[in-house]
């Protein structure tokens, strides 16, 4: 459904995006990840026909987006991280004005209106004017706008930027829903929403794809060894020693206290919560529950400690910078 091919793009001799090649298939959800500066808004600028590229080739539901750019256009819908709104404008009177910019059928359109307005939670506000709305509800706007035409490719830039929790919560159910609907690549700095939210992620760093696939897959190919996170109410000592020796143990750090959970806090002051390394792909939890249950210690908590998406983005965004530098 969407496929960048090599795409390059200069600022006079500066190089914002080099050779950059990736696809979303049919009805994916996928976040698009990079520091500030490292390509992903000229990316998604030139997905959209907003941009042309100084080099490579994109295609959006199967049209080029330099030579079929209006083809392009009416397949898409847009959320730009700045979302050029018309503040002088109600919000209804603003839908309907994008609406047949879009070319949404006249006889349609009052019906398209008030559906995305309840899909984004406009409709209490739908006779106020745009300047006079919360950064939130600006947001809604903005969202509501890019799915007026029933986009088949939906590209967001930071769409929960500026909302309150309940807000992105909502937006994020609204996001997952149109799962399957539309195709969905999405750019955000909240990495536990790209966790909660997407199929796969495109990390890019100064300019390049430095990874490509799910986070289960890259964490599988970035960890090492296998970890697990243990809270243990025992002796935190003995709990320690007797942990390193078990069988394929590489190490066990003890977490600093002042982390410690409340409930470890009201089990006593022997609760103590601890990582377990292992070997790569050896998993110890018969062994560590079997261990504590037979030292009549109590156990709390077991459960994997996989990397997180943050930990995944800085690894990955740190080793391409090393290998830039050497």
């Amino acid at each position: 459904m969407i496929e960048a091919d090599k795409l390059t793009k200069y600022y006079d001799k500066f190089t914002a995006i080099r050779d950059i090649s990736f696809k979303v298939e049919k009805g994916e959800i996928v976040g698009f990840l990079g520091p500030n500066g490292a390509g992903k808004t000229t990316t998604m600028r030139i997905l959209t026909g907003f941009l042309p590229p100084s080099s490579g080739t994109a295609r959006v539901a199967g049209y080029d987006v330099l030579t079929e750019s209006l083809q392009v256009r009416r397949r898409i819908g847009y959320l730009p991280e700045n979302v050029p709104l018309y503040t002088d404008m109600k919000v209804t009177n603003y839908l309907e004005f994008v609406a047949e910019v879009k070319g949404v059928e006249r006889g349609n359109r009052r019906h398209k209106i008030g559906e995305v307005m309840d899909k984004c939670g406009l409709a209490e506000v739908r006779r106020t004017l745009i300047g006079a709305l919360s950064r939130g509800y600006r947001q809604r706007v903005g969202i509501a706008q890019a799915l007026l035409n029933d986009p088949e490719v939906l590209i967001l830039d930071e769409p929960t930027i500026g909302l309150d929790p309940k807000q992105i919560i909502e937006i994020r159910q609204l996001i997952k829903a149109l799962a399957g609907q539309s195709t969905i690549i999405l750019s955000t700095h909240i990495l536990p929403e790209v966790s909660m939210i997407c199929h796969r992620v495109i990390i890019i760093n100064n300019g390049q794809v430095v990874a490509v696939d799910t986070p289960e897959n890259l964490t599988a190919g970035l960890q090492s060894s296998t970890k697990l996170r243990i809270r243990v109410d025992g002796p935190v000592d003995q709990v320690g020693v007797a942990l390193t020796h078990l069988p394929g143990v590489l190490r066990v750090v003890a977490e600093d206290e002042t982390h410690m959970p409340a409930c470890d806090a009201q089990a006593g002051e022997t609760a103590r919560s601890f990582v377990v390394e292992s070997e790569r792909n050896c998993d110890l939890r018969r062994e560590v529950s079997r261990l504590i249950v037979e030292r009549g210690w109590g156990l709390l908590e077991l459960r994997p400690a996989d990397m997180s998406l943050e930990e995944i983005f800085v690894r990955l965004v740190t080793k391409e910078a090393q290998e830039v530098r050497a």
